[in-house]
């Protein structure tokens, strides 16, 4: 099964980092160490990028299939009502921050993308087991895979993985487990689309991207 994959294209404001990207963090960094940024239902999904190589998170729509995600941390590109309500009243989420991106369609936070150079390590944000490697094609030409985990105790849906080299370990039934097992590294898609990420980066934006699925919309039962 060959799988299309579409840019989202971003037009949001500041930068998330304010000097180009250090050498430090484009060594191998190992395994993150545990931090949830996101929740859908009762799954969890944990940072799978070391917090030393990320250079920004954002979350986008991603079809109407994906199932929204909640975000942990603050917005850092909410609108002026929200950021005067919440410097007033608190709230608006606390830890590592994120921004919202444009483009696609379906709920705003359907799929979250984790920035790192390309060639970064990409740890599984969940325990469970891959139940699907597809090629991931863009005009084409194969750009990494397509990674399919069904996450631990949520049957009815699964971990949704793209913009990823897939560790050649793996294979369909490989166990993983969250923030331990290497699933791949981030692929480089400067070349082929305009990353929103870059809005709020030094970098091309090369990302990894997560997303949460019913599986009977991905063909799984």
């Amino acid at each position: 099964m060959i799988t299309l994959g579409l840019a989202a294209f971003g037009g949001s404001p500041p930068a998330y980092q304010s000097a180009p990207a250090s050498a430090v963090r484009l060594l191998p960094a190992g395994p993150p160490k545990p931090q949830v940024i996101a929740l859908q239902g009762t799954l969890r999904l944990q940072l799978p990028i070391n917090a030393h190589s990320v250079t920004a998170i954002g979350y986008q729509a991603y079809g109407t299939d994906a199932l929204p995600l909640q975000p942990f941390g603050q917005q850092r590109n909410e609108g002026v009502f929200s950021r005067v309500y919440h410097g007033l009243f608190g709230g608006g989420g606390s830890g590592i921050g994120w921004f919202q991106l444009d483009g696609g369609s379906g709920v705003s936070t359907g799929a979250v993308d984790i920035g790192a150079a390309a060639g970064t390590d990409v740890y599984s944000p969940v325990d469970g087991a891959v139940v699907s490697i597809q090629r991931y094609v863009l005009n084409d030409k194969q750009f990494g895979s397509e990674l399919q985990i069904q996450p631990q105790g949520a049957p009815t849906v699964v971990l949704v993985v793209t913009h990823l080299k897939v560790d050649p370990a793996l294979t369909i039934g490989s166990p993983v487990q969250t923030g331990s097992s290497r699933i791949g590294s981030v692929v480089d898609f400067s070349s082929v689309e305009r990353q929103a990420l870059a809005t709020h980066t030094q970098d091309a934006g090369n990302h990894v991207t997560l997303a949460v699925m019913p599986a009977a919309s991905s063909g799984l039962r």
